[in-house]
């Protein structure tokens, strides 16, 4: 951070002096045995973060940066000031991918817990600095980062004993809490991550974790103290278990990595493009296998689909059988769901719902357009699928995508199948702003093998020859095929097109083309985005 100074003549005022020297304590130069022990560990102080994330220059103040912890009565104010600066929290206000960007879009503003402090716990000033922060944000709109490592409450601070009883008044929480839905919340984590910070983690609307991290609603000591056993830090809440759970959005390798994602998840938010590359769209067919029944990559479809390197995968390892993406089309953001089809042969189960329901919420509270590729049988079924409550969780895409008003384009890659495809579509397939099939296309209230089955049971049981019954099955579902093909859904006008794969793109550009300028508004849109 850049500081300018007063001086004249060589000379500077005493009480000039003082501020100069009590903001150069904050610094990192300062305090270069602390630095060490940070890089030792293989990550970076919250300062540095903050540098690299910020535009060049943009980080050129900080607000109160001269508090310290409440503690005078029991440490001399000149160690407070050595050891606490800031009281373990850095706030700034500047911008984010400014040279893609115009400077209103890309205002940004970050607090950041600092671990070097106290743990990076949650102490008296910076709670206050943070109260002050998030409600400047509110007043701004302005879209904020939260660096969250720390340990949750600091029960150190005793200077406000004798007129604080449990401090459960603070508003940090729901300061920040009332911003989602309003502007986009980034929360970024390496290391540990426990109670209070945690909890402000978990309002935001995607948590960008390092491999280190480590996320629960209670450290060590609330545990042990809770008298449910004595765990290392490293015990709770590990990568392994909140990736796949889906509290963590995006998996970072490091610091630089977390920080480089999440510059990247704030462009999407900032507008289009001018310059783009994408891949031959020749190549989308070939990725569709010739035999039906064959699982495939859709990865590699979505990725030949969008503008080079515009992709950026949320929650990967939860909910598997459902694929969300942030990703780019001549350079305009779009939010892409799809099925995955290596899992349960693409089938919807409650975590996919979950996981799509939610993004159907972050696209649509900050206007982000939507593409859906379906290649699924349904729901999944069965006694053991019902354990997981799925009436009310897949329910859950019914409401959110009826409710939605973003544009919704919907492509068929093979199977459009019963109610799962019409969730995925938006509720129905008229309800997308356009659904088109590739050739490959096939649909039908439900899985043709299983409605040949079910309908023509008796007359497959009265057939006592196995080969001539599984001939006649065949012809049957063949039968079937034919009927739910997707050029005789389309001249039923079930759809609207069947498209050669390598057209999609033409399709959705010129979808968006179509729509009306959206409405102006100053407040949001829906109330709020759900944590989950």
């Amino acid at each position: 951070m850049n500081r300018q100074s007063s001086k004249k003549s060589g000379k500077t005022r005493p009480e000039l002096e003082e501020v100069i020297e009590r903001h150069r304590k904050t610094q990192d130069e300062a305090r270069p045995e602390v630095v060490e022990r940070r890089h030792k560990k293989g990550m970076r102080t919250i300062r540095e973060n903050i540098r690299d994330f910020l535009d060049a220059d943009s980080y050129c103040i900080e607000y109160g940066s001269l508090s310290m912890a409440a503690q005078r009565r029991r440490l001399p104010a000149a160690e407070l000031i050595d050891k606490t600066p800031a009281d373990g929290l850095v706030a700034t206000v500047g911008s984010v991918n400014g040279d893609l960007f115009e400077s209103s879009k890309s205002r940004c503003m970050v607090i950041g817990y600092d671990y070097t402090v106290l743990a990076g716990t949650q102490g008296w000033f910076n709670h206050k600095k943070k109260d002050r922060m998030l409600e400047l944000a509110y007043k701004w709109k302005l879209p904020t980062v939260l660096f969250a490592e720390g340990g949750g409450g600091r029960p150190g601070d005793v200077d406000m004993m004798e007129i604080i009883v449990a401090g459960l008044e603070f508003k940090s929480f729901s300061h920040l809490a009332r911003l989602s839905g309003l502007v986009p919340l980034v929360g970024i984590v390496g290391g540990y991550c426990f109670a209070g910070n945690a909890a402000l983690l978990g309002c935001c609307d995607v948590i960008i974790a390092t491999k280190n991290s480590n996320i629960g609603m209670a450290g060590p000591a609330m545990i042990e103290g809770g008298g449910l056993g004595v765990f290392k830090p490293s015990d709770i809440g590990p990568v392994s278990v909140q990736s796949p759970n889906g509290v963590i959005d995006i998996v970072a390798e490091d610091d630089a990595d977390a920080v480089a994602k999440a510059k990247q998840y704030m462009s999407y938010f900032q507008g289009s493009l001018p310059d783009w590359e994408c891949e031959d769209q020749q190549l989308l067919f070939e990725c569709m296998p010739e035999q039906r029944r064959r699982t495939y990559n859709v990865r590699k479809i979505i990725n030949i689909m969008a503008d080079k390197g515009s992709v950026l995968e949320l929650r990967e390892k939860f909910g598997v059988g459902i694929i969300t993406s942030l990703i780019r089309i001549e350079g305009h953001p779009f939010g892409l769901m799809a099925n995955n089809t290596t899992h349960l042969a693409g089938a919807v189960d409650a975590d996919g719902a979950d996981k799509i329901s939610r993004f159907i919420q972050l696209c649509d509270a900050f206007d982000i357009p939507m593409i859906v590729l379906i290649d699924t049988p349904g729901f999944m079924v069965g006694p053991e699928a019902e354990k997981k409550a799925q009436v009310r969780h897949f329910c859950r895409i019914f409401n959110n995508a009826v409710n939605a008003t973003v544009p919704v384009f919907s492509v068929v890659l093979r199977r459009g199948y019963g109610l799962g495809a019409m969730a995925m579509a938006g509720g129905s397939f008229h309800n997308s702003d356009f659904i088109v099939s590739w050739p490959t296309g096939e649909f039908g209230g439900m899985g043709l093998e299983g409605a040949v089955k079910l309908g023509f049971k008796k007359e497959l049981e009265a057939i006592e020859d196995p080969e001539k019954r599984q001939a006649r099955f065949d012809e049957l579902v063949a039968m079937h095929y034919e009927h739910g093909k997707a050029v005789n859904m389309a001249s039923c006008l079930e759809i609207d097109d069947v498209i050669d794969p390598a057209e999609t793109r033409q399709w959705i550009m010129c979808g968006m083309r179509a729509q009306p300028e959206p409405e102006k508004r100053s407040g949001k849109k829906r109330p709020n985005i759900d944590c989950w």
